[in-house]
């Protein structure tokens, strides 16, 4: 597991002793390897043009019509990609696409059809704890109430403990998917699944 998260960990230690609940504090005193059969998710959006849709380019004047210049147009949507994944020590897990607002029973759906098979994919199937953050529609009890029964153990954080290193994740994908000429919801799709199968294991690691 990426030691710049357990050392934020420490970092942070004696302010989040004082907000932990006492059942939350052996966290902190694990070893690294007990972080292996983590998995950490959580949702991330993207858009055609970059994370603020803005695109400056630089030119010289009378130059504003060549080729590379232009600004390419947005085909067949709004721009705007959500995505669910996640990932362990041993590389990442599933990527889903994520149509319309996403509310607990969607959240549910996504868990149901891609936390175990992205457990199995990581080899941790049998062992795995689940790491989310504190959004409301992961806290559900509809949501709790699945994991109790089809997690083997499930990470309560508070508000403040250390971001989840999935964020991480998050922004190396975007710049992956950078280096390719994107202009359309399709292109983006289909770029953002062939990028994250791309990234290796010893990136999560």
């Amino acid at each position: 597991m990426d030691k710049n998260f357990i050392n934020n960990i420490g970092e942070n230690k004696k302010g989040i002793l004082k907000m932990l609940p006492s059942h939350m504090w052996e966290y902190l005193h694990k070893p690294e390897t007990w972080w292996d059969d983590v998995i950490f998710a959580d949702e991330s959006k993207y858009n055609v043009f970059g994370s603020d849709g803005r695109v400056i380019v630089w030119r010289k004047p009378n130059e504003e019509l060549q080729p590379q210049n232009l600004r390419p147009t947005v085909k067949h949507g709004n721009g705007k990609v959500m995505v669910w994944g996640c990932m362990g020590a041993t590389g990442v897990g599933k990527l889903v696409f994520i149509d319309g607002i996403i509310n607990k029973e969607s959240y549910l759906n996504i868990l149901c059809q891609n936390l175990k098979n992205s457990a199995n994919k990581l080899g941790i199937l049998e062992s795995f704890k689940f790491y989310q953050d504190n959004d409301p529609k992961h806290k559900s009890r509809l949501v709790q109430e699945w994991l109790l029964y089809n997690c083997p153990k499930v990470l309560h954080p508070p508000a403040q403990y250390p971001d989840n290193p999935i964020e991480n994740l998050w922004d190396e994908l975007d710049r992956r998917i950078r280096k390719h000429t994107i202009t359309s919801i399709y292109e983006l799709k289909s770029t953002l699944q062939e990028e994250w199968h791309t990234i290796p294991a010893a990136y999560t690691a």
